[in-house]
């Protein structure tokens, strides 16, 4: 549907499904959800003229002599909230960003995406990704009792939150979302629901309602969910390997019969540019001081540089081929943590594997040995870097990139980095509770 004809199926679907409440979504830097509520009376000026707001007030927009802001509803992204009530109904939007003037605002992560899937797109590209979100269930957020003790793939009675799960899905399907699967993950209380690969800006929209859904579904049982990347210290983080793949005109671009991997060139040099440019992009794939408790050896999270077809311990990751299944030829990345930014990871990774291609970078040899097992010195014979160690590391190796300074904007850019920066001090300066318990008596 063109725009004018959206417009017209909004109004018309909100007038027949009795919705009164329109809820206007968008992101601050940091994927934080934002929302304003209209009633359906101010819908269609809604659709036609925004809605605006104090800029000034969200993480990253405007300063206070800047802040007038619009949010403009992207009416194709219009949905009825299942879980209110059916009487006089909430449905959401989401919006992109605009400046009083309807320029496009530099400091919105939906418009940082849109921007970054045009360049592939000039180059005849679509990029279409596919994440696997791993979360926790707890008896509340003041702290980590378990819902369960079960493992990977488990099921009752040692998986306890099957019904969650269940519901979950249902909502998101209700809401649109295609699910592919959904399975209790390797740590007590974890769990995973796999969303089915369409476009990134899609996707991006759906991840946000993703994790809202979850958080609702938990609220309504009594419980808590959380995307903390790593919430209990002796188990496995959650992590968001994220899937993708460019097709051009139908056809997997990823996709090479010939090859012994039935990996493309094309591909090939995507992997290489993911693989160059981690390390600077991981401030946005795993951007809290908690991400980094994840990325370490030990708990099935990738630390080192490389890539395989198997191997689970690699950065990237190859699903293997299945015959006549051209269209599934992927590739795997597996550093971001669900706590993220999805328009902002998506938009760097895609920007990534770009300058892979466009600058046809050599791509190394898979690496199907465990990697964490491997001799330092073979490592370094082999020539295999690793992620960066902590927020700070990650933040000193943004700075240098002129990759992400590109794919971000100025603006973006700038006060991201300068985010990350006030973070890591407050964190630098609190003293923890092992500290407390290691040194305290002793020192």
């Amino acid at each position: 549907m063109n725009t004018d004809e959206s417009k017209e199926y909004v109004l018309r679907m909100a007038k027949e499904q009795d919705v009164k409440f329109i809820r206007l979504w968008f992101t601050d830097i940091l994927g934080n959800l934002k929302s304003v509520a209209i009633t359906v009376e101010e819908l269609e000026g809604a659709l036609e003229e925004g809605v605006g707001f104090d800029g000034s007030s969200i993480e990253g927009f405007a300063r206070i002599d800047e802040s007038d802001m619009v949010a403009m509803p992207d009416p194709n992204t219009f949905v009825i909230l299942p879980w209110r009530p059916a009487a006089n109904r909430v449905a959401r939007v989401f919006c992109d960003v605009l400046q009083p003037g309807g320029q496009p605002f530099e400091g919105d992560p939906r418009y940082i995406l849109k921007r970054n899937l045009k360049r592939a797109s000039d180059l005849g590209y679509t990029f279409y990704v596919a994440p696997e979100l791993e979360y926790f269930y707890f008896a509340s957020p003041e702290g980590t009792a378990v819902l369960d003790k079960g493992g990977y793939f488990d099921l009752t009675p040692l998986d306890a939150a099957t019904d969650l799960r269940r519901e979950t899905v249902l909502a998101l399907e209700e809401v649109g979302i295609g699910v592919e699967a959904s399975h209790h993950e390797v740590a007590p209380s974890q769990h995973e629901i796999d969303l089915r690969y369409t476009d990134a800006l899609t996707m991006a929209d759906s991840t946000m309602t993703y994790r809202l859904i979850v958080k609702e579904v938990a609220m309504r049982h009594g419980v808590y969910a959380t995307f903390m990347p790593k919430p209990l210290a002796d188990q496995n983080g959650s992590g968001m390997h994220v899937h993708q793949s460019l097709f051009r005109d139908e056809r997997n671009a990823f996709f090479d019969a010939k090859d012994e991997y039935h990996v493309s060139p094309l591909a090939k040099s995507y992997i290489a540019g993911l693989l160059r440019h981690a390390r600077e992009i991981t401030i946005v794939t795993n951007q809290w001081v908690n991400s980094y408790k994840r990325l370490v050896a030990g708990y099935e999270a990738p630390v080192y540089l490389s890539w395989a077809m198997r191997n689970r311990s690699d950065l990237i990751r190859v699903p293997e081929y299945k015959p006549g299944k051209e269209n599934d030829v992927r590739i795997e990345y597996r550093s971001p943590d669900p706590a993220c930014n999805p328009y902002l990871v998506f938009a760097v990774m895609l920007a990534a594997g770009l300058e892979g291609i466009e600058k046809e970078y050599p791509c190394p040899e898979p690496v199907e040995e465990n990697v964490f097992e491997m001799p330092v010195e073979e490592r370094e014979r082999r020539g295999i870097a690793h992620l960066p160690g902590s927020l700070f590391e990650a933040i000193q190796l943004a700075e240098q990139s002129e990759l992400l300074r590109r794919c971000l904007g100025d603006h973006l850019y700038e006060i991201l980095i300068r985010n990350k920066l006030i973070e890591w001090r407050d964190y630098r300066h609190y003293v923890t509770d092992y500290e407390i318990k290691r040194y305290l008596s002793v020192l």
